[in-house]
């Protein structure tokens, strides 16, 4: 569960990113997270993989409080945070295997597991016969996918996608779209950052608009249409 009580966060400069967020968001939900550039989106990601913490207020991830969490806990709450970045991050230089791979050796996982895991994961998105190119050899579409089986690898309870359809067409966004729905159908709590509007009218998911850093509607776009009527 992702939860956040009142939260302001501030920076050096004075200048208040939140500005009292409130939510709640369920283990198993699927939550798009809108906004204009400037709203605060950027920094709820930051306080939820522990990044930032906030300057007054709570947040509750997956079992840690990120208001006075150690610096040694923040490994094992990242173990439970996945992150699809928009621009892949991938690592050119290894295979589509050997990238997932890395996931796993970061947090120290067994070579056993891995060769047992990664092939999983790697077929679950579609990738299955693509596990010795490398990330230039593939389209934009396939390293998202990419991205997200590095993301899903160590088996974390939330999915955060930053934007993951930025840099695709229409019918690739769909696509990925798509996959984050099944990988929810599974059993895992996703959240999407997006200013794809046409996606998330598409879905028909529980949205969260933020701007000036405060939560302005909450509910499916059905629900927030009828509040504004």
């Amino acid at each position: 569960m992702i939860q956040f009580i009142d939260v302001v966060k501030s920076y050096e400069q004075g200048n208040n990113a939140l500005n009292g967020v409130t939510m709640q968001i369920e283990d198993g939900e699927f939550c798009f997270l809108v906004g204009p550039s400037g709203s605060g989106k950027s920094t709820i990601i930051k306080l939820i993989t522990g990044e930032l913490k906030p300057t007054s207020g709570a947040v509750h991830v997956n079992g840690y409080s990120l208001e006075r969490i150690r610096k040694r806990e923040i490994p094992y709450l990242r173990r439970t945070v996945g992150v699809v970045f928009q621009d892949f991050r991938l690592i050119d230089k290894m295979t589509v295997y050997e990238n997932v791979a890395f996931a796993m050796r970061v947090v120290g996982a067994r070579e056993k597991e891995i060769k047992e895991r990664v092939p999983y994961v790697l077929e679950l998105v579609g990738l299955e016969g693509k596990m010795s190119r490398h990330p230039h050899e593939m389209s934009g579409g396939e390293q998202q996918r990419l991205a997200i089986a590095r993301a899903l690898v160590n088996n974390p309870s939330t999915i955060i996608a930053d934007e993951p359809t930025g840099n695709l067409d229409p019918e690739r966004s769909f696509e990925i779209m798509a996959l984050l729905q099944e990988i929810n159908n599974l059993g895992t709590t996703v959240l999407v950052v997006t200013h794809a509007q046409n996606l998330v009218e598409l879905f028909n998911k529980r949205v969260i608009a933020i701007d000036e850093g405060l939560v302005v509607s909450d509910g499916t776009e059905e629900e927030n249409e009828d509040e504004a009527e």
